[in-house]
């Protein structure tokens, strides 16, 4: 029996090893990475709580494209901004394809604009855009729902009476308010409990997909499907998110004027309507709830986020927070609406804002990319269904490019005579900088400081820019502050 027994595992082995030879053969023009194991990959390499920081790790040995295995699924790490510039920008065709990482199936089925790809992408994503556009996305509309947004947000600050607290609240409020108009054509109101509700929902997605637990769903779903966690109460908040949704897509249905569009939803389903005999068309209801689904949770907690770190960032900085005030007194006053014009004139707080969007490092995996066919990168082949990870972390802290990568340093966004200037290597989202999020949180931040200064009980000492969680995104800490009125 003792022989037998041998025989068999001695066999098994072979077999694997022929797999695995199998496997290296079939795919030897793949970037070079660290051997893997059958099932789990390279799992027990990987910094589950910080996975960036595996992937630049092994950079460092394997070089600037790094080929790893997230459970049985491959992936490749661009790391630098050389090697994400080549892959988004010079191969920007090849990598327009969107993972489909399971948490967010679920969520979507497969729909919507986030994770689609082909015709439904290009369909649902110039729709969107040119919507956005049309609706003031970095225009003049866009521009007076912040502003009339913000003094909302300021008169509720002022409730506070200069005592600590959690600005979570109210900057989520805020921000998803201005998505609202854009989105829903109306506004909710600071005490809404149900809009509350819908807004602890989206914190809870952003919080469990930069956990473990969020990535352990993505590489083994099926078994976490089969265990218990908080995903199975989330997927149920998020059910109640798609039917706050579906009840708003049927009032904009009964009372939908189709030559005089309200809003997004007004426009996709005039769109649905101008289509619906069409069998390519991607207008329908299948589409509309993820997306709006994404920008609505996408939208408010991006920005929102950013805003609550700059809070932690002035109050850490005094000085900071100090000269920018000067500055903002000096080109708006303390009584004038600030307008995106007004930027160009405050050279100090753009380049702050830049850099604290550059030192949070929101996306430091980037949004996962994928191959929908197989495609030749710097010599490499990179097989179809491979996910694409761009590291914007190392592009935002490579030395190369900032003078102090890890230090909060404002000079990095001005030359030396106080000018703002431009740098290639600040992509704080992707490639395109994300002009909305950075839309709303500048007239935001101005509206703030002429108002108050920030500070935090404990002091500046006490302030640990860090993130709280850090996975697919770095959540930063929450921290009570005080506003005093100036």
């Amino acid at each position: 029996m003792e022989l037998v027994d041998t025989l068999v595992l001695t066999g098994l082995i072979l077999i694997l090893l022929c797999l695995l030879l199998q496997r290296g053969r079939k795919i030897s023009c793949l970037p070079p990475g660290p051997f893997s194991f059958p099932i789990i990959g390279n799992l027990l390499q990987l910094d589950i709580r910080a996975p960036y920081k595996t992937l630049m790790k092994l950079s460092e040995r394997y070089g600037p494209v790094v080929t790893v295995y997230l459970g049985p699924q491959r992936a490749v790490a661009l790391i630098g901004y050389e090697a994400v510039k080549d892959a988004l920008v010079n191969q920007g065709d090849d990598f327009t394809g969107r993972g489909p990482l399971p948490f967010f199936m679920k969520v979507t089925n497969g729909y919507g604009l986030a994770i689609s790809n082909g015709e439904r992408w290009r369909q649902l994503r110039h729709f969107t855009l040119t919507t956005l556009k049309d609706f003031g996305m970095g225009r003049k509309g866009m521009e007076q729902w912040i502003q009339e947004e913000s003094k909302y947000l300021v008169a509720r600050i002022h409730g506070t009476k200069a005592s600590p607290f959690d600005p979570t609240y109210f900057l989520s409020c805020s921000v998803s308010n201005v998505i609202c108009c854009l989105v829903f054509g109306q506004r909710f109101d600071y005490n809404d409990d149900h809009f509350l509700h819908l807004l602890q929902i989206t914190a809870a997605i952003l919080e469990f997909t930069s956990s473990p637990s969020g990535l352990l769903y993505d590489i083994f779903p099926q078994l976490m499907e089969c265990l218990p966690g908080r995903h199975h109460k989330l997927f149920t908040g998020i059910e109640e998110l798609k039917k706050f949704i579906r009840k708003n897509i049927q009032e904009h249905e009964d009372t939908l004027d189709m030559s005089s569009p309200r809003d997004y939803i007004d426009c996709f389903l005039t769109r649905a309507n101008m289509e619906k005999d069409l069998p390519t068309t991607e207008f329908n209801n299948d589409n509309l709830v993820p997306t709006v689904l994404n920008l609505f949770a996408a939208g408010t907690d991006s920005t929102s986020s950013t805003i609550k770190f700059a809070l932690s960032v002035l109050s850490k900085y005094p000085k900071i927070q100090e000269k920018m005030q000067q500055e903002i007194d000096t080109v708006i006053g303390r009584n004038r609406d600030p307008f995106m014009q007004d930027r160009k004139s405050l050279p100090f707080t753009d380049a702050v804002l830049h850099e604290i969007q550059r030192f949070m490092d929101f996306v430091p995996m980037g949004v996962p990319h994928y191959t929908l066919r197989d495609i030749l990168f710097r010599s490499y082949r990179i097989p179809k269904d491979t996910l694409i990870f761009p590291i914007l972390h190392s592009v935002l802290k490579e030395e190369k490019h900032w003078v102090s990568p890890f230090s909060f340093n404002p000079e990095h966004f001005l030359d030396h005579n106080g000018n703002f200037k431009k740098n290639p290597a600040f992509m704080p989202f992707s490639v395109c900088w994300r002009v909305s999020g950075s839309y709303g949180a500048f007239i935001f931040l101005i509206s703030l400081l002429q108002n108050f200064t920030f500070s935090i009980p404990g002091g500046p000492d006490s302030i640990d820019l860090s993130p709280e969680q850090s996975s697919f995104v770095n959540v930063p800490r929450t921290y009570r502050v005080i506003a005093t009125p100036r």
